[in-house]
């Protein structure tokens, strides 16, 4: 098949991993946490979210994060993007527009992190919030660089 050679596999391990990434930020938020919420005591609930984010965490920060930046990295360089390109009206800037968004999802969600350790609930769910929409607006600026 000429469709598919390496480069077809690396971009789909770099989509894979933003599913994993964006996919369970959008699965926590509107599917866990809510049912939690519903059927389990405050007690339970806290630990059962704290579980299931931990969880998240490790196969994030373990797998999805570095597979996103190892592969991101790697069709930069084959599709020979070079600081020049930055410059490019259009692409270039939706580029590092979506790689500064992705710090910015990054950072919120280093945040979230602590304070969740610290077990400020409501500073924990607005980093949470504010990571899932930067995250939200990641994927948004990369179809536009698809297309």
């Amino acid at each position: 098949m000429d469709f598919f050679d390496i480069w077809t596999f690396v971009l789909f391990v770099h989509i894979l991993g933003a599913i994993v990434w964006v996919g369970g930020q959008l699965t926590l938020t509107l599917v866990v946490t809510p049912v939690a919420r519903e059927l389990l005591p405050e007690e339970q609930r806290a630990v059962v979210m704290r579980t299931a984010g931990k969880r998240y965490a490790f196969v994030t920060n373990a797998i999805a994060l570095p597979l996103q930046l190892a592969t991101g990295l790697a069709l930069t360089f084959h599709w020979g993007v070079d600081s020049n390109k930055f410059e490019v009206d259009g692409w270039g800037e939706l580029l590092g527009a979506k790689l500064l968004v992705v710090l910015v999802s990054i950072g919120f969600a280093g945040a979230h992190g602590v304070m969740a350790a610290k077990r400020n609930s409501v500073a924990s769910r607005n980093f949470a919030l504010a990571g899932l929409a930067a995250s939200v607006l990641v994927v948004l600026l990369a179809a536009g660089l698809a297309s």
